[in-house]
């Protein structure tokens, strides 16, 4: 059998990249179970797949580029769901996907653990607050990161 073009084209499962995949077929892809992927469809308006006869779901490829985005924002980057929309919504899909996924495909070794970054976050997201209720719930949880830090180096 030879190789064209075309077939290097083709992710596994053998459609082609522009093809719409159903939701067996997307959640193979992604390694995660399809009552997630209707879950995130609840929480996210954005994705928004093609709907048949019995209500058969066929995601289009910017749909499974979406949920891609989505997942690396929620299992790798330890965003919540309610932290994606408000992303989505201060920096646009767009910017947001290309952010989450250029990450992904460039990502280099860091020198600091990765969970140094979620910290990073959560203190910048921390800085972000308005209200004096939430200034005060930073505060809190700043200083149950610097208890947390301790506890960390006095096992590590």
């Amino acid at each position: 059998m030879s190789d064209t073009a075309s077939d290097l084209d083709r992710p596994r499962g053998g459609k082609g990249r522009e093809a719409f995949r159903t939701i067996s077929e997307v959640a193979d892809e992604l390694d995660l179970p399809q009552h997630v992927l209707r879950f995130w469809e609840s929480k996210f308006t954005q994705i928004k797949p093609l709907k048949r006869g019995g209500n058969r779901r066929y995601y289009r490829p910017d749909d499974v580029t979406l949920l891609r985005a989505i997942k690396k924002l929620l299992h790798s980057d330890g965003y919540t769901i309610r932290g994606v929309q408000k992303l989505f919504k201060a920096q646009g899909l767009k910017t947001t996907i290309q952010e989450a996924l250029e990450i992904e495909v460039g990502e280099q070794v860091s020198a600091e653990p990765k969970d140094s970054v979620a910290e990073e976050n959560v203190v910048s997201s921390m800085k972000e607050s308005d209200s004096p209720v939430e200034e005060k719930s930073a505060t809190s949880l700043k200083a149950v990161l610097a208890d947390l830090k301790a506890l960390r180096q006095r096992l590590g």
